[in-house]
């Protein structure tokens, strides 16, 4: 049975860790024998596969607008390396492999970054919604996600958002990465970019989609925890339709377990069906 309880970690314990799991990554980017892609090229291809916006704005409870402003600034710089990404077949796209390690050298600002279920601040903070995006997309696409993590903790109720809990991809460097692969016979491109308030992603192919994708959730619930605390959870599926709507056959994506930071019993945050992006 599942089990989900808050890690009480050194501050000492923490920081060799991430550097254990830093240098693991860094080696594995050399030996595992994938094909990561780097090939960019702007000029779109001609078939748009799926797009979505997220704001980058949000009135979040005593989160300085600074840090927003900031995100914004890390955003855009990541965006230079991703927009116009090739994935030909059997190439894979790694999040932080194209990336880099987001430093204040690169002109990375402290923005605001989730650690242990708690708000703070940390250079590059705010890729987490380029990554959400990125994996969101992608779920509209026939690539294949090939490795991703779920968020640990659901910090914010919900609140005008309209993904399925969960549907997000959390990232931090270098070993928290996204991976996606290429299994088709077809090429894909991954454009970013930011217009007005919103980030948008695209993914564009040589050869127009023959199937459309609906994502949902199922068994979505809290529990109450033993030591004390709640734990959300929930599965995500889609269903792969024909162009014309017919619908062909259902997918399982993943199940999601996350340690709830505010108590969803509450009637002003009773949970919504829907939830983050």
């Amino acid at each position: 049975m599942l089990q989900l309880q808050p890690k009480k970690r050194s501050n000492l314990r923490i920081w060799a860790g991430t550097q254990y799991y830093i240098l693991k990554r860094r080696t594995q980017w050399m030996t595992d024998n994938k094909r990561y892609t780097s090939k960019r090229d702007t000029a779109p291809l001609p078939h748009l596969i799926y797009e979505h916006r997220t704001p980058l704005y949000r009135k979040l409870r005593d989160i300085d607008l600074k840090m927003q402003q900031n995100k914004v600034i890390n955003l855009n710089i990541a965006i230079k390396q991703l927009n116009g990404i090739i994935v030909s077949p059997n190439e894979v796209l790694s999040y932080w492999k194209a990336i880099g390690r987001p430093t204040k050298r690169k002109g990375y600002v402290d923005g605001m970054i989730l650690h242990y279920g708690k708000v703070t601040t940390g250079t590059g903070g705010g890729l987490c919604q380029l990554s959400n995006l990125i994996y969101w997309i992608t779920l509209h696409s026939p690539l294949t996600v090939t490795e991703r993590y779920r968020h640990s903790y659901d910090v914010f109720p919900d609140s005008r958002r309209d993904q399925p809990f969960g549907s997000g991809a959390t990232c931090s460097y270098n070993y928290l990465d996204l991976q996606i692969t290429n299994r088709t016979a077809q090429t894909f491109q991954l454009l970013l970019y930011i217009e007005g308030d919103y980030l948008v992603g695209q993914w564009r192919s040589n050869i127009p989609p023959t199937v459309q994708y609906e994502i949902y959730e199922e068994n979505h619930h809290f529990t109450n925890e033993w030591w004390g605390g709640t734990v959300r959870h929930n599965q995500i599926f889609r269903s792969v339709l024909s162009q014309d709507g017919t619908f062909i056959r259902n997918e399982f994506i993943t199940e999601n377990h996350a340690l709830t930071m505010y108590d969803p019993f509450l009637p002003e945050n009773t949970a919504y069906k829907k939830a983050d992006s």
